[in-house]
Formats: structure tokens, sequence, C-alpha cells
């Protein structure tokens, strides 16, 4: 059908129906950002995690939404391009529907929690889980490794898919956004919290990180702790 020029569509890991019949080789894609792996056997593809929505293939007639909820995203781009914007305005004002401007990467974990048979590394993330937050956690690690710093970090980053210091950052940057959802720490707090002494770098780490400066996404993501406490 897509041959014969339908537009398709998919939907979280609906894209891998479409990598399948072989229609995203050199496209780029999007599926839910848990599932960028599975995307990862078909030749070509360039999965783009942070975008909710991807049109894609010749003349746009590919199009895929990311998360689960994106298929709203997916609905209202579908009326405004075959209906028209106004009818698509209207649909979004009735049912009360957000276009997810932002893309996924707010809601994504930022931890590749990649299972590994290398012991060594095992260990390391075990303690690191744990340790996060002192001084020179990477430094801690290698020397818990017993390897060579250019060995460790070569098996480190087989091993995660995440070189060391971005690792520790992952961690770090998690555990702030779950003390931006669940408390009223300052910012400041927060990065000291998470093992930052300069709360200026904690900043400008975690928008480029999670697209949303920690103000912004405790205004996202804290609402439901909020709405709890006043309860």
């Amino acid at each position: 059908m897509h041959g014969d020029g339908t537009v398709v569509a998919s939907a979280c890991s609906g894209a891998v129906l479409l990598g399948e019949a072989g229609l995203l080789e050199n496209c780029d894609a999007t599926i839910h950002w848990g599932y960028v792996a599975t995307l990862a056997n078909y030749p070509g593809v360039r999965v783009r995690p942070d975008r909710s929505l991807v049109l894609s293939g010749e003349a746009h007639r590919i199009i895929m939404a990311g998360g689960g909820s994106s298929w709203q995203d997916l609905a209202l781009y579908l009326i405004a391009r075959f209906v028209g914007l106004k009818e698509a305005i209207e649909v979004a004002r009735v049912y009360m529907l957000q276009w997810h401007d932002l893309g996924q990467q707010p809601f994504a974990s930022l931890m590749s929690l990649r299972q590994t048979r290398d012991a060594v590394i095992n260990r390391c993330q075990e303690w690191v889980a744990l340790h996060y937050k002192t001084h020179a956690p990477v430094a801690a690690m290698i020397k818990l490794s017993g390897l060579a710093e250019r060995t460790f970090i070569r098996r480190f980053s087989e091993a995660t898919g995440m070189t060391p210091l971005n690792y520790v950052h992952a961690l770090r940057l998690e555990e702030a956004k779950q003390m931006l959802e669940t408390s009223d720490l300052p910012v400041e707090a927060i990065a000291n919290e998470a093992g930052y002494e300069d709360s200026s770098f904690f900043g400008r780490l975690f928008r480029r990180n999670v697209g949303l400066t920690p103000a912004q996404y405790r205004l996202r993501f804290g609402s439901l702790h909020r709405a709890l406490k006043a309860g």
C-alpha cells in the first residue's frame, strides 16, 4: 500500500512494524524512548528519540509518533494535514489535548541500563549507584576496578554505552529529577545533593540533557506531588 502512494503512520512501538516492512532504510524515525534499541537492527535507520513526531520518506508519507500518548500529536497532525489547521485546533480544544512541542527528551530516563557480562564493570556500577555524589567518582571506580585508566574507560563504555563520566552525570541528573518532582528544596540545594557544588554548571548540564531548566522541569512534573500535598 505504501508503494502505491498510501501514507502510513505509527505510534510508540508500532515503528517496529515499519522497520520489518523495510520502510525505514536511510530514514529518520522515532519510537518510545525506552524502545530505541529495537530499531537498531534495521539498516540505515536514524532514530530521533528526542522528537515526539517524525515525518520521513518520500513526500513525508511515513509519519511516526514516539511515546504512547504522542498518538495525540499524530492525530492532530493528520487532521491538520488532510482536513485543516482550524479543525485540528478545534479538536485539541474539545478534547483538551496538548501538543508535545518539547519532544520526548524531558520524559526520558537518562540512564542506559545495559546488561553486561563484565563482572568488573558491574561491580563499579553497583558502587557508583551508591556513591555518585562523592568527589571524583570516576577515579574511584578506576581504582576499584584495578584496571589501567584507558582500559577501564574502554570496557565501561563498551558495557554501558556511556563513558564513565556521562554515566555519573546521568545518575546524578536522575536523582535531581526525582528531587525536583517530589521536594520543595531550592534548585541550589538539589544541585548540591546530586553532587554538584556549582549550581550554574548543574543548570546548564540539566538543560542540555533534559531539554528544560530545573525550574521548568519542576513546574511541569511536580504538579502531582503538589496536588497530593494539597489533598
